[in-house]
């Protein structure tokens, strides 16, 4: 008899519901989650009076609760665009900070390049008269090439620097020598002598150092925040999948279907959700570091002064000019010398010494106070560019922000994503291969998203490029159909930009290699390791009585 009543007692225990942190086997009501729901966009009319079993639920435990299946996906799909609104306007702030450095920098860049052909246009027009203004293309070629060089297209700049010096020393020889017949053969003679006469002294070679230096700074420079632009636009393309959708369900609402209205997550509990749906977003972290490093050694250093090499562009075309009118008798006789004698005509004069000398003062005084505006550029640039350094993995701390529970004694009454008690785990590592070790998402870690890897090479590439342009190496960009600034410079403020530069990059979507891979890649909940249950020990111990 003994053994029947104990049995009995048994079966009864395998047959009771279980109801987590209620302590009553009574179905409770939902008009607190009725009232709850009813601030949703969603209709009241499938909540339930009471409680009803949860066996239909694919993502909250199927004990009693207050969500059907529709209320369920409902919130589901409701939970998943909570978090992507958070996310879009993070990227939006981020777009905007990037957008507005990007725009900043671009008008700086071209209005120190139009204001210096526009000082040199004055000057030279009144200091070098006809032999200015019948060779004025000259000049405008070179500004036009400059600009060309910053905006992205192909073009050489030791090319773009020598053509102009050769074509210089052509039109001033033909110029001095008008009466002359000169005709194209003898001035491609003449530009053949352009490095054994030097006629232009050290002039080329002083511009050639500082314009180098600087616009290959300012051109990688101007490519990096374009760049940094469309990673956020693509990346911010990359949906959350499935397994993670409910993971943010079963963390954000199935407390609410539970009756437990109060119960907030676990802080750990959220921040690990949230690296595990983040996880390949986090991996942009380390390039996205060191681009922006990169690009503060590049403002700080090569950057600097960009606007008095920009601005002081007519000085070195004047001082070069000046030299080789100083000894045009000497290049004359030389060029003679290695080309043949011209017929008939001499050598004419142009220009004065003083009137050359003053010339240049004047465009030594229209610098005017662009240094002060040069280093507040810098300063912004860089101490946003600072700001941004941790974007990719502060992201689960921002959507756990204010929706985590605080105060005294939180962590002990939060909901841990099955009762309202202590979360165990520590929070994991950031990255796609810390996710081995989280109890939360499942993710096979050997399976990268291949949108993000992709994103991951074109921040090496731009950062290869700024380390060379620390150095003054000029990089051959091809990006010969997109302007990276243009005229409107790529501009946006939300995430329709137009595309920046295109970039050649190679396939970055090989799985990670471990050395001692595990049995199974995918990162099993805690919830679903196999743990011997109350199950097991009672049916053995009914097992055990029936034999009596």
């Amino acid at each position: 008899m003994d053994s029947f009543i104990i049995a009995t007692l048994a079966l009864c225990s395998l047959t009771a519901p279980a109801y987590g942190d209620k302590g009553s086997s009574k179905a409770r009501s939902c008009s607190d989650f009725r009232q709850f729901y009813g601030t949703k966009p969603f209709s009241t009319d499938d909540v339930p009076q009471s409680e009803i079993s949860g066996e239909h639920l694919r993502i909250c435990s199927q004990g009693y609760t207050c969500c059907t299946s529709i209320i369920e996906d409902n919130l589901a799909t409701l939970s998943v665009k909570e978090v992507d609104g958070i996310l879009r306007e993070s990227r939006r702030s981020l777009l905007t900070s990037l957008n507005g450095q990007q725009k900043a920098f671009d008008g700086f860049v071209r209005e120190l390049l139009n204001r210096s052909i526009s000082n040199l246009k004055d000057t030279f027009t009144s200091t070098w008269g006809s032999l200015y203004s019948e060779n004025s293309q000259v000049f405008s070629d070179l500004y036009k090439d400059l600009m060309g060089y910053y905006g992205g297209n192909s073009a050489n700049l030791e090319e773009v620097l020598s053509d102009f010096w050769t074509k210089l020393l052509e039109r001033i020889f033909y110029q001095t020598n008008k009466q002359s017949s000169i005709g194209e053969d003898y001035l491609e003679c003449v530009s053949k002598q352009m490095e054994t006469l030097r006629p232009f002294g050290d002039a080329p070679h002083k511009m050639a150092v500082q314009v180098t230096r600087t616009f290959v700074a300012a051109r990688s420079f101007i490519q990096g925040l374009s760049s940094s632009v469309n990673v956020v636009r693509i990346v911010g393309q990359v949906k959350l999948n499935q397994v993670c959708a409910k993971a943010i369900m079963k963390m954000t609402y199935c407390a609410r279907c539970e009756t437990m209205s109060s119960a907030m997550p676990c802080s750990n509990y959220c921040i690990n959700v949230m690296k595990g749906c983040l996880a390949n977003q986090a991996d942009l972290n380390t390039e996205w570091t060191h681009l922006g490093d990169t690009m503060v050694e590049v403002a700080e250093h090569r950057l600097n002064d960009m606007d008095s090499v920009i601005l002081s562009l007519p000085n070195h075309i004047a001082e070069a000019m000046f030299t080789m009118m100083e000894n045009i008798g000497t290049i004359n006789s030389k060029l003679f010398q290695a080309c043949g004698n011209l017929r008939g005509g001499e050598v004419s004069s142009t220009g004065d010494g003083e009137i050359m000398k003053r010339g240049s003062m004047t465009v030594e005084d229209r610098l005017g106070d662009t240094s002060n505006r040069m280093e507040k550029l810098i300063s912004d640039v860089t101490t946003r560019l600072r700001g941004m350094r941790s974007y990719w993995v502060s992201l689960p701390n921002l959507l756990c922000s204010d929706r985590v529970a605080i105060g005294a004694g939180a962590e002990d009454m939060c909901w841990n994503g099955g009762s309202r008690a202590r979360y165990l785990p520590e929070a994991i590592g950031d990255g796609l291969a810390n996710q081995i070790n989280n109890p939360e998402v499942e993710l096979d870690i050997t399976k990268p998203d291949k949108t993000i890897r992709q994103q991951i090479m074109q921040l090496k590439i731009r950062t290869h490029n700024l380390r060379n342009a620390l150095i003054g190496r000029d990089t051959d960009f091809q990006d010969t159909n997109d302007d990276v600034s243009g005229s409107g410079s790529g501009v946006c403020t939300d995430e329709t930009c137009l595309p920046g530069p295109r970039l050649a990059a190679p396939s970055t979507d090989r799985p990670i290699q471990y050395v001692n891979p595990p049995e199974n890649n995918k990162v099993k909940s805690s919830a679903q390791q196999a743990l011997p249950s109350n199950t097991i020990y009672l049916l053995s111990l009914l097992l055990l009585l029936l034999r009596r």
